[in-house]
């Protein structure tokens, strides 16, 4: 970029951050019904504007395709009028939500007769920078609005013009309810110095950062923010099929975690079996993926399965495919299961199959991964699954939020104390 272009670009950021940050200061103390109503209009400008979505997402993935792109970053990518609908649905939930600005926590009466409550408040201004995902548009604009935070929103190339049709539905929501269209802001432009000014140029204006993307979006994020950043690492989620567990769940599940959608974070990328069922599970399960057409990386005994099975190398367990693909592994019970997901897992999302509560409950706490589950599919982590609405990502940090990041999420608090003319002796 020219030394003028670099200074435009500049001004523009500066302007959004100005912008948002007289924005959150009026959210913060609109009421719900303002809010709700801003949610509700965009759920029906959404649906209303379903075909110029469509339009602008065809546009996107023409260029996507032009540049190489496929399989499941297009299936990211893609929009239909069941995705537009759920997105649509989302923002009703969100709506049906409580609202957790100015909830108390917590409250108590100290001797001295000080009363003590620790009160919900938005984190400020939120800037989300995402890839692929046009509904990242929608779900995080509407958490930010429903929590009291103004966002700004910075899509990747991929998405520019079907985030930009599903913005404008959003600002159609706020104009409609009398809030300033600032309060939801998406960057015009793709350069990638747009990101940089965001994450280390705009202190004074933006609060928190939240990545939603690949492994090296969220690397960069983190190491270049001069805020605080809530992030997750890649979803190398793991299934563990104990020998106790019921062999028809046991497909059913592994099938759906890793074949319902290939391309999300919540996808199972690794299959772990306990040597006490190899007979009995291992050939049944790996030629159920083989045969659905997942490539299978597997260590010695599941080669000895089936001739499909390729061998997997020590990157493989480390690795999140986000495609038709997924290692598998014989592990002496649920303690070796636990050690190697401490070892090659990314702390994001984890089952056991199991009909044994005392191994499943040893299972539960033993993995330290912001979700686990017991006889339930790892495609289960999602927001809108745990009936927050919709997400931003499934934070793996563990300060301040983890898991679905939702409304409640992106709320601190503050102590408001009130006295009768206490002092404070000496």
């Amino acid at each position: 970029m020219t030394v003028s272009a670099l200074m435009d670009l500049a001004a523009t950021m500066q302007d959004i951050g100005r912008t948002a940050r007289v924005a959150a200061g009026i959210l913060a103390n609109a009421p719900r019904a303002t809010k709700d109503q801003a949610l509700a209009v965009a759920a029906a400008e959404l649906r209303a504007s379903e075909g110029v979505i469509l339009q602008a997402n065809g546009r996107d993935l023409a260029a996507a395709q032009a540049r190489g792109l496929k399989g499941a970053l297009l299936d990211r990518l893609k929009l239909d009028p069941p995705r537009i609908e759920a997105m649509a649905r989302g923002l009703e939930e969100i709506i049906a939500l409580p609202d957790p600005i100015g909830s108390v926590i917590a409250e108590w009466t100290r001797p001295n007769g000080l009363h003590i409550q620790r009160v919900r408040v938005p984190l400020g201004v939120i800037g989300i920078i995402y890839e692929s995902r046009p509904n990242v548009t929608a779900d995080a604009g509407a958490l930010c609005l429903k929590s009291g935070n103004a966002a700004i929103l910075r899509p990747g190339s991929e998405s520019v013009e079907s985030s930009s049709a599903i913005h404008a539905c959003l600002v159609k929501g706020l104009v409609a309810a009398g809030l300033p269209a600032g309060c939801i802001q998406r960057v015009p432009t793709t350069d990638r110095e747009a990101v940089r000014h965001l994450l280390a140029e705009m202190t004074e204006f933006v609060d928190v950062v939240v990545p939603r993307g690949g492994k090296g979006l969220i690397e960069r994020v983190q190491r270049e923010a001069r805020v605080p950043v809530i992030g997750h690492l890649d979803g190398n989620c793991h299934v563990y099929v104990d020998r106790d567990a019921n062999l028809e769940m046991a497909r059913s599940i592994v099938l759906n975690a890793k074949l319902r959608r290939t391309g999300i974070c919540g996808s199972a990328e690794t299959l772990l079996i306990d040597r006490g069922v190899v007979a009995s599970h291992l050939p049944i399960l790996v030629r159920a993926l083989l045969d659905a057409g997942c490539e299978v990386r597997g260590d010695e005994a599941c080669q000895a399965i089936d001739s499909r099975v390729v061998v997997a190398t020590e990157e493989d367990w480390y690795t999140e495919y986000l495609d038709a693909i997924i290692s598998a592994k014989v592990v002496d019970g649920v303690d070796d299961a636990i050690r190697h997901i401490a070892q090659y897992g990314s702390a994001h999302t984890e089952s056991i199959v199991t009909e044994n509560d005392v191994t499943a409950e040893r299972f539960l706490a033993g993995v330290d991964s912001a979700i686990v589950l017991h006889n339930a599919s790892t495609q289960f982590a999602d927001g809108g699954e745990f009936g927050m609405g919709a997400e931003i990502g499934i934070s793996t940090d563990r300060f301040h939020a983890r898991g679905p990041v939702g409304v409640e999420q992106l709320t601190s608090y503050k102590y408001v104390v009130r006295g009768r003319g206490q002092v404070r002796p000496g």
